[in-house]
């Protein structure tokens, strides 16, 4: 017998179909001789429902109290599963964070968990009933509900797994596990059996969006396995460990791309001591998180600096830079929003050279102009044109043999029609 948990996003939870569904696969791991935990997102868009809720009565809410009502939409979802698992005959006791022994900091909408207290879910384990946790929050040292950002659920798996010494972490989502590339964009792109921590951490961090960034950092940490699957099938998805029992690492494991994101340039600036120093705090002051940074070669004193920032903080980082530029002296700045990140990642470019050729002469040949780069050992982005992220993507993935023999055809099919084929095919 395993212990394991099972964490399942918005969509799955979506309707009352939907939950029903869920219930039967809990379940279904249950009769199998397992001991189950589940972790819940709020159904479908409740969360973006909540946050207009707030918004049309304060245009700028308490970050305590918005915490305290995005929480809610977990707490229903989380209430509703137990139900329909009690409704099929098997016990379920639902926990919200506080009551899972969630325990984070006191950042708001951006909580850390810093511990996590096991005790009454194992309780309702030890007692063969299936826990049911709320994802997405906690509780601080003071008492007061915390939220731990987009997509926190996922954390929540991978903190409860590591709490209550799980087997693995079951990440159940619209998807069948980690592809080479996006399906969407790149129709020959493979489904990985298997990846490493530090693969999927950058991936995740370059655009992918199968699993939180978080929540594989955390994993990586405690070493947690996450297993990536589909919530409308049975088929095995994709394992995330540390160790892939391959004999020989690929040279890039998959392509991330991300168009959230947006590029500044200040223009005419003095190529001065400290200058940079200005900048980049300013922002870093303001809550904007830079990525790349690019600053080109001084002609006459005067250089120009450019940063690449998430979409989310352009405000923060337009209102800045207007409010630096006469102190560091520039003549102006500008701001292109229609740009994307491309990013080749792999464990296998440690070891292997004339990675960053073959992808820019790959861009070069297919007329794709590179405005920006950055690398780590076991990655290499690329910033473009965002109306030519998918053919870079493609011709990237084409260069670097990771083309599948067939072509992905399922991704354009909605979760409703997935989940109908499942249930024809049963």
């Amino acid at each position: 017998m395993s212990l394991i948990v099972c964490k399942f996003g918005g969509t799955s939870v979506a309707s009352p179909e939907r939950i029903q569904m869920v219930a039967k696969r809990l379940i279904a791991r249950k009769q199998a001789g397992h001991d189950v935990v589940a972790v819940v997102s709020a159904m479908g868009k409740t969360t973006d429902e909540l946050v207009g809720l707030a918004s049309a009565l304060n245009d700028n809410p308490p970050a305590r109290e918005m915490d305290r009502l995005l929480s809610t939409g977990e707490q229903v979802s989380m209430t509703l599963l137990a139900m329909a698992i009690e409704a099929r005959g098997y016990k379920a006791m639902s926990f919200t964070g506080r009551q899972a022994g969630i325990e984070t900091d006191g950042m708001h909408a951006k909580a850390k968990i810093v511990k996590v207290h096991n005790e009454r879910i194992m309780e309702a384990v030890n007692r063969g009933m299936i826990a049911v946790v709320a994802g997405f929050q906690g509780i601080d040292a003071n008492g007061d509900i915390t939220t731990l950002g987009r997509g926190g659920s996922d954390t929540t798996a991978v903190a409860v797994a590591w709490g209550i010494g799980a087997d693995v972490c079951e990440i159940y989502s619209d998807v069948d596990g980690v592809y080479t590339a996006d399906p969407r964009v790149c129709p020959r792109a493979k489904k990985l059996d298997v990846i490493r921590y530090d693969d999927m951490l950058e991936l995740s961090s370059s655009g992918a969006g199968v699993l939180q960034m978080r929540a594989v950092e955390f994993a990586r940490k405690f070493n947690v396995v996450i297993h990536s699957r589909s919530a409308f099938s049975d088929a095995e998805g994709t394992y995330i460990k540390e160790e892939t029992d391959m004999m020989e690492e690929a040279v890039i494991t998959g392509i991330a791309h991300d168009t959230s994101e947006v590029k500044f340039t200040i223009r005419g600036v003095p190529d001065m001591t400290g200058v940079a120093a200005k900048v980049f705090s300013a922002l870093a002051g303001n809550a904007v998180s830079v990525d790349m940074i690019i600053q080109n070669i001084s002609e006459a004193g005067i250089t120009d600096i450019s940063f690449t920032c998430p979409g989310a903080d352009m405000k923060r980082a337009r209102e800045t830079v207007e409010r630096i530029l006469p102190d560091i002296k520039a003549r102006d700045y500008d701001v292109d929003e229609d740009i994307a990140k491309v990013s080749l990642v792999g464990t296998g470019m440690k070891s292997s050279p004339g990675v960053a050729a073959r992808a820019f002469s790959t861009l070069g040949e297919n007329h794709i102009n590179i405005l920006a780069i950055s690398t780590s050992p076991i990655r290499l982005s690329v910033v473009v044109d965002g109306a030519q992220a998918a053919a870079a993507v493609r011709c990237l993935h084409t260069a670097f043999d990771l083309d599948s023999d067939s072509v992905f055809e399922e991704t354009q099919l909605s979760a409703e029609e997935i989940a109908a084929k499942m249930n024809k095919g049963r």
